[in-house]
């Protein structure tokens, strides 16, 4: 009888090791189709990666450096141009005068 109950139980647990198998099998399908439908939600939202974001910020921090050396040289460059004129310019001088704007 030892061998009967042996059988009984190298047969449960073939079972199980099939159903563990089967079970692994279902959780990859549900995964697979959850990722599925948050990559569908998300590109509903129009998100950017962020890889994209932190290039464009670089892009945008470059950009506000540039910004701030064109301003200093600007301001060293009015400086001097005040100095050689002898005169103080306001910012209506600095404003460039507008052009009439013939038609062809």
């Amino acid at each position: 009888m030892t061998n009967g109950s042996n059988r009984i139980f190298d047969e449960f647990a073939k079972l199980m090791t099939d159903a563990a198998g089967a079970a692994q099998g279902v959780r990859r399908e549900v995964e697979t189709a959850f990722q599925a439908q948050a990559e569908r939600f998300i590109s509903s939202m129009d998100l950017v990666q962020r890889e994209e974001f932190e290039a464009v910020r670089e892009m945008a921090l470059k950009a506000l450096e540039q910004n701030a050396v064109l301003a200093a040289r600007v301001e060293a460059l009015e400086g001097e141009l005040a100095k050689k004129s002898g005169s103080k310019t306001t910012a209506a001088d600095s404003k460039p005068a507008s052009t009439a704007r013939t038609k062809k």
